[in-house]
């Protein structure tokens, strides 16, 4: 079996392939900024999970020694400011030290996360993702890439977040609302990255990742009210009063942002996939109309109690 490094492996993906790795008999070393605060993951007897700097090289590379594969799940949706400066940093920058940390400690394989239409110019999430991928696919790694549209599951950013917000307004505002999504399940996506590291064929390849179904982001929301039993009006906003929603959340802090001018724009680019990727792989891709009902309004701690379950602890 293989060793393991995780990067960003305490978030809402890494979770779910920590527990799909750790199932194959694999060691995993997920790298966190903070221990204390992971300590979910310690149910698995063959996961450990290591404060570290992780934009600092020598620290890097320290605990890169020995592993076999790589993979990156740093990203983020949102930053301070307007200028891109964090989605350079948290896409490019952290790229640029992970791969020469690979280099110089010998680690053949990377699977990096990326994301549905990296590249496109419109918004500095997709632009930033599509330039991490350029130096993936330059570093002389054995490299794979996934590109996912919207993830679901259990913790997710998506239906869990506008659960919150149905349940405390009578009428919810929402930009770009025919704006089109395929979400995926994130234990699929979590299968697509495991199976890749036994596929030949996936080195040097790009998996486009979507579910079954396309919906509008409109019809996501209205969905999640059916299943929380509420009557909400979705209302749809003019993309003039959607902007200036975007530009009074661009100078809040990250974690109070519920929206931004980054976001506006990244929601003009429709998130869907030209491929099926996980067909690709031999996946059935699971819909999110039988799965979100199951988790939709459970509180963290029966969460917690989920993993250790699966644990078998």
């Amino acid at each position: 079996m293989s060793k393991i490094v995780i990067l960003g492996g305490t978030g809402f993906v890494g979770r779910s392939l920590v527990h799909r790795l750790q199932a194959d008999g694999h060691r995993i070393d997920v790298l966190s900024r903070n221990r204390e605060q992971s300590r979910h993951l310690l149910v698995y007897p063959q996961v450990e999970v290591h404060s570290t700097r992780v934009y600092h090289h020598d620290d890097l590379l320290r605990r890169l020694a020995g592993a076999d594969v790589v993979v990156n799940l740093v990203g983020i949706l949102n930053a301070s400011g307007r200028s891109g400066r964090g989605f350079e940093r948290a896409h490019v920058e952290f790229s640029q030290i992970l791969i020469k940390a690979c280099q110089q400690a010998g680690v053949p394989r990377l699977l990096q996360m990326s994301a549905l239409h990296a590249g496109n110019p419109s918004s500095h999430y997709l632009r930033t993702r599509g330039e991490a991928e350029a130096l993936v696919k330059g570093s002389g790694l054995d490299w794979t890439l996934f590109q996912p549209s919207v993830i679901f599951g259990p913790g997710d950013g998506l239906f869990c977040r506008f659960a919150g917000l149905l349940k405390l307004l009578p009428v919810l505002p929402l930009a770009r609302a025919n704006a089109r999504f395929q979400p995926v399940y994130v234990r699929d996506v979590a299968e697509a990255m495991a199976r890749s590291l036994v596929r030949g064929e996936a080195i040097g390849k790009t998996y486009v990742l979507g579910g079954p179904s396309i919906c509008t982001l409109r019809e996501l929301v209205e969905f999640t009210a059916r299943v929380l039993g509420l009557r909400r009006w979705v209302m749809p906003l003019p993309d003039l009063l959607a902007r200036l929603q975007g530009l009074a959340f661009d100078y809040m802090p990250v974690p109070l942002k519920a929206f931004s001018s980054d976001n506006f724009n990244s929601l003009r680019v429709d998130s869907v996939a030209s491929r099926d990727g996980l067909a690709e792989l031999g996946i059935r891709a699971r819909d999110f109309e039988h799965i979100v009902p199951t988790y939709l309004g459970r509180d963290r701690q029966t969460q917690l109690d989920d993993f250790r379950s699966e644990a078998g602890r």
